[in-house]
């Protein structure tokens, strides 16, 4: 195998004023003793405003445990989380779910849409917990509709859509609150080629209208067309700066 020459220093360095996103020290540790597990060592890692990334590295390597705690769905066992300049590592569980509505859009590879509401009504869901009035809710959701595409599947619901439709509701109810960081865990992992194409091509537009976006993947084409690639192993960062042309270099 070919090596990669890229010097990453895991080092943390001083924190550009355009840090979205910084993990210092980052530790994951589950269980005790002889059935200890470092899920993640020591991870440092910066993100910044704008920036359109991907994480990958094989499994068990720590980018899911990564990902689920810069979306403030699981706490570190050490070190210091910074969103937007908030150091978030160690909030209640009510406030890491008023920073997750607030300041984090999701996309799953599972869409994870209420079958029982149509695309409008579970785009509208996320603006009811952040407590806008129903007039601006419906608004939103309509404009979060249009700028995916959907605009003439409004009320259709998740059994009357595609699979790429499904997730492009998805992508709508991620972005209509307004998130600074849009985080998006193999959200075209259920998706046909075509599909995956169309999905991507929207992650790129959002980006390029400023949101930063983050993405778990496994498939390097789908990381190809992100700016930044982040490897995991063995939970820790071995490269965090990769280029697209970088990956035909590794064994992926």
């Amino acid at each position: 195998m070919t090596t990669v020459s890229i010097t990453d220093s895991l080092v943390p360095s001083p924190v550009p004023k355009s840090a979205i996103i910084r993990l210092e020290n980052i530790f994951k540790v589950y269980g005790s003793g002889e059935t200890e597990v470092k899920a993640l060592n020591n991870v440092n890692l910066i993100i910044n405003e704008g920036e359109y990334s991907s994480i990958m590295g094989p499994s068990g390597s720590g980018k899911s445990t990564a990902m689920n705690i810069i979306g403030c769905l699981d706490r570190p066992t050490n070190g210091h989380y910074y969103l937007d300049n908030v150091d978030v590592a160690q909030m209640d569980d009510k406030a890491l779910a008023h920073i997750r509505n607030k300041k984090l859009g999701f996309v799953f590879q599972q869409f994870h849409l209420l079958p029982q509401l149509t695309a409008l009504e579970n785009v509208m869901l996320p603006m009811a917990y952040a407590n806008v009035n129903p007039t601006e809710r419906r608004d939103r959701a309509v404009a979060a509709l249009t700028r995916v595409g959907l605009e003439k599947r409004l009320n259709n619901k998740p059994n009357q859509l595609s699979g790429g439709q499904q997730q492009r509701v998805a992508i709508a109810r991620a972005i209509v609150n307004r998130p600074v960081v849009l985080l998006a865990d193999e959200p075209t992992g259920a998706l046909d080629s075509r599909t995956t194409q169309e999905v991507l091509d929207i992650f790129t537009e959002l980006n390029a209208s400023g949101i930063t976006v983050v993405m778990v993947t496994h498939e390097p084409d789908v990381a190809r067309q992100t700016q930044r690639i982040v490897w995991f192993r063995d939970g820790e960062v071995i490269h965090s700066h990769l280029t697209p042309s970088d990956l035909t270099h590794l064994a992926v």
